[in-house]
């Protein structure tokens, strides 16, 4: 067996490991998931309080019953062009060691994904980053981009280019 061919089936292992319940949303026409398991609760858009110096897709923090957590726009920090909160926006908090909240277009449901229907991120060369994404899930005639919330939210630099003025 070369080392190539365990690498790739290292990989697709780790991933078929991936299998289990997530939440799905919505980012413009894109459909993602997290696991169920780092989400706590689900809220309407709140009155959020910016913090001065912070980057573009960290939108400021929300009290939440006491509880100071910083939101950050997943739109922006993808760099995704921004859009009008509405009804649907809602901020989905998850425990990525510490609270945060993250805005998302829609919520739509959780489903429970086999990880045989689980890819591995397709290779998009060097210049695209995906160690944020833990794989794709095939569901009906649809694929999820599922998340690893924890890089997407503890990474030292922004996926998008943020402007230092």
């Amino acid at each position: 067996m070369s080392e190539e061919t365990s690498v790739a089936q290292v990989n697709e292992e780790s991933v078929a490991a991936c299998g289990g319940k997530y939440l799905t949303f919505s980012l413009a026409d894109e459909e993602y998931g997290v696991e169920i398991l780092k989400v706590r609760e689900i809220i309407g858009v709140m009155d959020i309080t910016s913090v001065p110096q912070m980057p573009t897709h960290v939108k400021g923090v929300i009290n939440l019953r006491g509880k100071v957590i910083p939101v950050v726009d997943l739109r922006l920090k993808f760099g995704m062009p921004p859009a009008e909160y509405t009804d649907a926006t809602c901020i989905i908090v998850v425990d990525v060691g510490a609270l945060m909240g993250i805005i998302v277009d829609t919520v739509q449901e959780v489903l429970d994904i086999d990880g045989q229907h689980i890819d591995p991120p397709p290779p998009l060369g060097g210049a695209v980053d995906t160690t944020y994404v833990m794989g794709m899930g095939k569901v009906k005639d649809s694929v999820k981009i599922l998340l690893d919330i924890d890089k997407v939210l503890n990474e030292e630099k922004p996926f998008a280019q943020e402007q230092d003025q």
